[in-house]
């Protein structure tokens, strides 16, 4: 049988793009289909103009602290945010033309747009027109979850697909869900005056956080005034004029009303399985996405996926992690297997939490025995001089230093926890970091310090200690 491409990849994501360029470039002929704009989830909706909002809304709380940083002005200032979801916009469209579709077509990829289906485990129709594959990658992402709660569909909600577009932010927002989306969505409007209300039907805020670090997060946006209610779940929205209320029931049963002008869902993503005809092709798959094995392959030999159809992690650096790994299975006979043993990720709020590998409280139920060691931010001289002393770095290790966990919630955590992410996939100790030079001042002696915790302990320890009496003994 001829094909027409040697491969086609299926989503213009993150995991798509990356995916569609490696396999042109090692050579195969290669389509990539898009039935809506190159970029993806992450580029329109999502890592992008949240984190230009965030830093829109960081910059107007900065302005309110003037004074902390000996800055005086002969009158009060005042400053007006209504420009801030323009300016999002703008970054987002900035951005997008990192990779326009002529980019790709330069690269040898055929870049089709439409809504794809199987004809078989070869085939798809497009437009109306059926093309075939040696290989196919599916990479079609997710879309926001929206519960069947009563009344929901009946209100006219928010999720982070639509809430950018807004001209004119609300007065007050309900935010259904406290994981990073919700979070961070809740910051930095509370920042800039909306009121905020955050409901969370788990007993906490970022559940999945460690607790310690987590705390200080919850901490914060109650100072930005976020109210944030937890052990709650929402059972029915309904209009009451120009507010939305919100029935909430708690684990005892009881009920409660909060009011908003509007509500932003934010309880998690969905993957895109449906419309592609997956059955004909003779891939499994389920609500919870695209069945695959540790080498991305699907149920069909010919068939990988990658991204956030096939999980565990939506975060767009594992679809292009997912995604190198399924090109390279897609087109040889060699396999790797994905390794998510030092998977890290960061909510971007201020401070901001980053986390890799086991919390603390999931290392001590795994584990006889573990060593945590912690540096505070309010101990590093740059932390201070730049008033950022809220925060800390924890890192939990076994019993001979390998490294199980790492959390540090502060400024940059995101870029901070790299170095514990680098030393746990070479499978260096702790102690490496600890022999390593860190320039001063940076806040990189935040994570220098907790790893000299470690010989500290470790010289401190009676054996160590007896070692050094003998050998002084010698020096006299």
């Amino acid at each position: 049988m001829r094909f027409d491409y040697d491969l086609i990849v299926i989503g213009g994501g993150a995991a798509g793009l990356v995916a569609a360029t490696g396999g042109a470039s090692l050579g195969a002929k290669t389509a990539l289909i898009e039935k809506n704009k190159l970029g993806g989830d992450c580029t329109w909706y999502g890592c992008v103009p949240s984190k230009a909002l965030l830093k829109s809304a960081g910059v107007y709380a900065l302005t309110k602290r003037l004074k902390e940083f000996g800055i005086s002005t002969p009158q009060e200032n005042k400053y007006d945010p209504s420009g801030i979801m323009p300016h999002v916009r703008d970054i987002i469209q900035k951005i997008s033309s990192h990779h326009p579709p002529e980019a790709f077509e330069k690269r040898g990829i055929k870049v089709l747009f439409g809504v794809p289906r199987f004809i078989d485990n070869k085939t798809l129709e497009i437009n109306g027109e059926k093309i075939t594959a040696k290989r196919f990658i599916i990479c079609t992402g997710s879309h926001p979850l929206v519960p069947p709660i009563e009344g929901l569909k009946n209100i006219n909600y928010l999720t982070n697909e639509t809430i950018f577009d807004l001209e004119t932010l609300p007065k007050s927002l309900a935010i259904l869900g406290g994981g990073p989306i919700g979070i961070e969505m809740a910051q930095s409007l509370a920042r800039i005056g909306v009121e905020v209300s955050v409901i969370e039907m788990m007993d906490r805020i970022l559940f999945r956080e460690d607790k310690e670090t987590a705390g200080i997060l919850t901490d914060s946006l109650i100072k930005d005034s976020a109210k944030i209610y937890t052990g709650k779940k929402a059972v029915k929205f309904s209009k009451e004029g120009d507010l939305v209320a919100v029935t909430l029931e708690d684990n005892n049963k009881e009920m409660s009303v909060i009011r908003a002008q509007t509500v932003l869902v934010a309880i998690g993503r969905a993957p895109n399985v449906e419309g592609l005809d997956l059955e004909k092709a003779g891939v499994k798959y389920s609500k919870k996405g695209i069945e695959a094995d540790a080498t991305l392959k699907t149920s069909v030999d010919t068939i990988y996926t990658a991204g956030d159809v096939v999980g565990p992690y939506q975060f767009s650096h594992m679809a292009e992690y997912q995604a190198v790994i399924a090109i390279g299975n897609a087109l040889f006979p060699f396999k790797r297997k994905v390794d998510y043993c030092c998977v890290p990720w960061c909510t971007f709020t201020e401070p901001e939490l980053a986390h890799l590998g086991l919390t603390e409280e999931e290392a001590r139920a795994q584990y006889r025995e573990i060593k945590v060691f912690k540096s505070k931010y309010s101990e590093n001289d740059r932390a201070v001089t730049d008033l950022e002393e809220n925060g800390f770095a924890k890192v939990i290790c076994d019993k001979k230093g390998r490294i199980l966990g790492a959390h540090i919630v502060g400024i940059n955590a995101g870029e901070l926890i790299h170095e514990y992410v680098l030393a746990k996939t070479a499978r260096l100790k702790i102690g490496s970091l600890s022999s390593a030079i860190h320039i001063y001042p940076t806040l990189t002696q935040t994570v220098k310090r907790t790893a000299d915790q470690y010989y500290t302990a470790l010289l401190e320890s009676g054996l160590f200690k007896l070692f050094s009496k003998i050998m002084l003994r010698f020096l006299r």
